[in-house]
């Protein structure tokens, strides 16, 4: 959106509205997926990031610019605004690289993904450049910077299992260690009554009987013969 409004004031530059307008129509559908099928919680939070980011900010700036800046002032804003954002976005990706070199997995990091974002930041760039606008070209060399170091470090990581995973198989290991059932180990002092029992004579065995005791009632006590 900002683009699309920086494009109207600087005119002949009709690739920015294009590119933008299909852009905004994606990132519409994005948006209206994620509030569809998010949680309650994470729906209210999107919902508030969206009214605050999309309806007040963007309507700020153009308030603001269209009534306190006039000319070629307004476009310099508007330019510097852009390029901020756009530095934003193009640095977002540092938090994947981050999992990638904590986890030494590209597992969250495609490689068709960002061969695209160098390869529009390197088309980006030129275009600004061949322009004379360095609000265009100078967000996309941090992308290109930024690509080329998510391509090396997919070739790097690309064939190693990720230490996260050796972990989790480890503490799974030991879970199973810890709920498989024990067998006490047999004491040397204690007889086996199985092996002796046919060396056992019954006559051996004392007799048991069986009186009623007159204290107390409905009780029996064994007493050995």
């Amino acid at each position: 959106m900002l683009w699309i409004y920086y494009a109207l004031l600087k005119k002949n530059v009709i690739l920015l509205i294009t590119i933008n307008s299909v852009g905004i129509f994606i990132q519409t559908f994005y948006l209206c997926v994620f509030v569809f099928y998010a949680p309650k919680k994470a729906r209210i939070e999107s919902l508030k990031l969206i009214t605050l980011f999309i309806v007040v900010g963007f309507g700020l700036i153009v308030l603001i610019t269209e009534f306190l800046a006039k000319g070629v002032h307004r476009v310099v804003i508007v330019g510097w605004i852009c390029l901020i954002f756009s530095l934003c976005v193009f640095v977002a990706p540092l938090g994947v690289l981050r999992q990638v070199l904590k986890t030494k997995s590209v597992e969250y990091m495609p490689i068709l993904l960002s061969l695209a974002l160098t390869l529009s930041a390197v088309m980006w760039f030129f275009y600004g450049l061949l322009l004379g606008d360095f609000n265009i070209a100078i967000p996309n060399t941090l992308g290109f910077t930024f690509g080329i170091i998510q391509i090396i470090l997919y070739y790097v990581y690309k064939n190693k299992k990720p230490e996260i995973n050796d972990k989790i198989t480890e503490f799974k290991e030991k879970m199973s260690e810890m709920e498989s059932p024990r067998i006490p180990e047999k004491d040397h002092n204690t007889i086996d009554m199985v092996k002796l029992s046919p060396f056992v004579r019954t006559e051996n065995v004392p007799n048991v009987s069986v009186v009623r005791s007159p204290i107390v009632a409905n009780h029996t006590i064994e007493v050995g013969a």
